[in-house]
Parts: C-alpha cells; sequence; structure tokens
C-alpha cells in the first residue's frame, strides 16, 4: 500500500508506532499540522535524517507527498512508507483534528490570492486615469496562468521570502 486515507491513518496512530512526515514549507505547517507530525519540507527531505520505522508523509493536497515517496522509494528506503491520500485537505474535510500554532500566518495560497487580486485591482483601477496601468492586470494574470501550468508560482516564492513568513522550526 503506498497511500491511506485519513482515516486509515487516524486509525493507525491510535494503535501503531508510526511517524508522520510533513512535507510542506514551515509556513505552511505552521498554519495547519497532524498533531505530532514532524516537519521536514519536500526539498531537503533526502538531505534530512528521517525517523525510524513506518512513515507517513503529508502534504496539502497528495502532490507533493507523493513525489517525496517516489524518491524515498528510488532511494531504496528501508522502511514502511505511504502517503496520505489528499493531504492535509482531506484530513480536514474528514474532520480530524489540526493543531495550529498561534500566531501563524495566512496560509501562502491565500497570501497569493489577497496579492494577485490587489494589483488587478489596483492596475484596472489605475488604467482609468493613465490606460498603460490595464498592463500590470494583464501581467499578474499572465503569472497565474503560467503558475497553473507550470507549477511554478513566483509570486509564491517571493511572499514565502517575506519576513512575516519566516517561521521557527
Amino acid at each position: 500500500m503506498t497511500s491511506q486515507t485519513p482515516r486509515q491513518l487516524a486509525d493507525q496512530l491510535k494503535s501503531d508506532p508510526i511517524s508522520v512526515v510533513d512535507v510542506r514549507e514551515p509556513v505552511e505547517f505552521s498554519s495547519g499540522s497532524i498533531p505530532g507530525s514532524r516537519n521536514i519540507p519536500l526539498s531537503r527531505l533526502g538531505r534530512t535524517s528521517l525517523p525510524e520505522g513506518p512513515l507517513v508523509l503529508v502534504c496539502q493536497s497528495g502532490n507533493r507527498s507523493a513525489k517525496g515517496l517516489a524518491e524515498l522509494l528510488r532511494r531504496g528506503h528501508p522502511d514502511r512508507l505511504t502517503d496520505l491520500s489528499g493531504g492535509i485537505d482531506a484530513w480536514q474535510q474528514a474532520g480530524l483534528p489540526i493543531h495550529k500554532r498561534s500566531g501563524a500566518p495566512l496560509p501562502l495560497m491565500r497570501q497569493v490570492q489577497i496579492a494577485a487580486g490587489g494589483l488587478v485591482l489596483l492596475g484596472v483601477i489605475l488604467s482609468t486615469v493613465a490606460p498603460g496601468w490595464i498592463w500590470l492586470a494583464g501581467f499578474v494574470g499572465a503569472g497565474l496562468v503560467f503558475a497553473g501550468v507550470s507549477g511554478f508560482c513566483g509570486m509564491a516564492r517571493l511572499l514565502a521570502a517575506m519576513p512575516w513568513n519566516r517561521v521557527r522550526a
């Protein structure tokens, strides 16, 4: 079995010694995680020592944890490995408990939505004064399309580096 449902993981956490490794970035982890999980971002997964025994990898939607699972299997990781199907989103939809760090910043995607929406609105408003400002709205729209197609969101990377998103481990 390479993936499991939130209910299966919740039952397993009650009865078996299992480690949950959250592969999201620290700012995402601080905004809501499975109680007792450990944060090892996907970018550091191959360079960080992992807990012994069975592991379950978790991310927001299941995409990054599946990539991490494939990488660890490719490297010949000796322990039992699975990932959480649907990620934290599915965990929350199942009504299972979430640990939220107090004072955590807004989730990164909400920050992107606020920033992108604000820039588009600003471009449209300013274009009533000077028509060239409409290009700001077009630039942001093109960036969002590129992010959707490629999976790379420059605005998210930029926002993640902002001081309010620096989270201590």
